[in-house]
This record gives structure tokens, sequence and C-alpha cells, in this order.
């Protein structure tokens, strides 16, 4: 059957072959949604609440917090939805605006993850100018560019999904919409489809992780000349948690990739696990780091329940 991709619903996909347990399924992924929402909630307040943290690492860190939150955001009605009511069905023009959304989002956590190196270059290889290269405009500047970035480059890619028709089955291999599952329905030349985002992840992805290598190389460097041990760690320490984090972020993308790249014969649940890994994994685990590996956060915390409690 033929329609266009505005007009025409398509049908979400839960976990082929459990839908019998996707009720249980449901209620660990409302846990993790629940605690990405608390974590990420929890450094938003803390930080618009603690004045000591209005410095530019900590606002990129609520930059991070807010993009992590978007995304869940984005995610969690359809995927609840499907597990928990098995409503599957989406209509065309919030499908694309998911997918948009979606990729947006991840565009817009690598940038800031590529703008938090910047602060550590900054503070470790140059303190003695940070404050003055770190003024607010330019890490609003920064903030926007990343926004734009994000958000300007999925558009070449999403508009054409409006116009497509569509003569296949409708169903997608996810509880989500995705740019790459949605053009495998589409009865049209995606030629440009099928390029572009080939094109955008090595110019965001590739490019971020790579500048970011280079950074950390260049710290790394100029922490070795610092003749105290103890100055060396101190450092060091101030890298770990966004070290921790962009670990987590590259590594469920490299994951993904290799599954989507080399994974044909691996069963399609693991594909699934490995998405909801890359959607999920670095939101929740993005808060846990900072308020174990950083004092002021955790400190600060501790503070902010403290003096809720006696408040109350």
């Amino acid at each position: 059957m033929w329609s266009n991709g505005s007009s025409h619903p398509f049908l979400l996909t839960g976990f082929p072959g459990l839908e019998a347990a996707h009720h249980w399924i449901s209620l660990f992924f409302l846990f993790i949604y629940m605690s990405v929402l608390f974590g990420n909630g929890t450094l938003l307040l803390l930080i618009k609440e603690d004045h000591n943290l209005h410095v530019p690492m900590y606002f990129f860190l609520s930059m991070l917090a807010a993009t992590d939150l978007g995304l869940t955001l984005t995610t969690m009605p359809t995927v609840l939805g499907v597990l928990w009511l098995d409503y599957r069905e989406i209509g065309s023009a919030a499908c694309f605006s998911q997918a948009y959304f979606i990729h947006s989002l991840s565009f817009v956590e690598s940038g800031i993850l590529l703008a938090m190196a910047y602060d550590r270059f900054i503070a470790i290889c140059n303190p003695l100018r940070y404050t003055s290269i770190h003024t607010t405009t330019r890490i609003v500047k920064i903030g926007l560019g990343v926004l734009i970035r994000g958000f300007v480059s999925v558009v070449p890619p999403i508009m054409p999904l409006y116009f497509f028709l569509y003569c296949h089955s409708h169903v997608l291999s996810h509880a989500f919409c995705l740019h790459q599952d949605v053009i495998k329905l589409a009865c049209a030349d995606t030629t440009f489809n099928q390029l572009y985002p080939v094109v955008l992840v090595v110019f965001i992805f590739v490019l971020d992780s790579l500048i970011i290598f280079i950074s950390y190389v260049l710290i790394l460097k100029t922490v070795l000349s610092i003749a105290s041990r103890e100055e060396r760690a101190k450092a060091l320490n101030t890298c770990v948690s966004h070290i921790c984090c962009v670990l987590v972020f590259y590594v469920a993308v490299i994951g993904l990739s290799l599954i989507h790249r080399f994974g044909k014969q691996v069963s399609h649940i693991v594909h699934l696990i490995m998405s909801y890994v890359y959607f999920l994994f670095p939101p929740l685990m993005n808060p846990i780091i900072y308020s174990v590996k950083t004092k002021q956060i955790k400190n600060g915390i501790l503070h902010l329940f403290t003096t809720h409690r006696i408040g109350t």
C-alpha cells in the first residue's frame, strides 16, 4: 500500500517474542526513566541554587543535564506506551518530530562534551587567563553554537521524510522513531538520506571525539610538567568526571555503530538492547559520575537535601 509520509501512521515495536513480558520490562524502563529524571533534575536544581557552582565548568554540566533530560523526555512516552499500554501507533508528523529531536539532542550532547573538554583544557593549560577567556558572553555563544549545530544539521535528512511515499508495512523496529528506521520503509530515492547521515556522523561524532582526545593529550603533557605530585593529582582529578562521561557516551556510540555495521547475523533483540543502552545509559550515568567523583557536587547534594529536610 502506497501512502504519503504526512498522512499515514507508523507502528512502533517493543521486544518481538517477549510481548508477554512487556509489562515487567516496562517497570524496569520506568525505574530507569525516573532515575534519569531525578538525577539530572537534581543536578540542574543544585547548580541553580548553589552560587559556588556558578562557574563555567558547572554551566556546561547543566547544559549536559538539560540535554539528557530532553533526550529522555523525547523517548520515554512512546517506549512506555508500547511496553506498558501496548499502544503502538504513532502519527507520521509526531514520528518525524521525535526522530528529529532524538538525533539533534545526540549531536548536542557530543558538542557539550567537546565544550567541557575545551573548558578543562583552558583551566589546566592556561589557568591565568581562564576567567578572561571564559566570560559569560563566551559561554552563551558556545552553548548557542552547540545547539544551532545540533538542531540545524539534522533538518536536511528529516524534511524529506514528510514527502516520501511509503509502500511497505509501516512497522518500525523500535519503540521510538529513528531516521534510519523510517527511510527503510520509503519507496523513493533515499540516496541523500543514506549518505548525509554518514557525513554528519563523521563531522560531528568522529571530529568531536578526535578533538577531545587531542585536548587530553595536551592536558596530560601540561600536567606531567608540573613539579608537585600533589598538584598533578589535583589537576587530573578535575578531569576524571568528564573523562568518564566521554567514555560512557562514545563507547555507547561505537557499540551501537559496530552492531549496526557488522551485526547482521546478531539477534534483533541485541540491536534493540544496544539502542536502549545508547539512549539511556549516558543520561543515567552522567549525574551518578559527577555525584560520586566531584566533591563540590557531592557536598552540594548533601547540603541541598539536608537543608530541605530541615526546612520541612
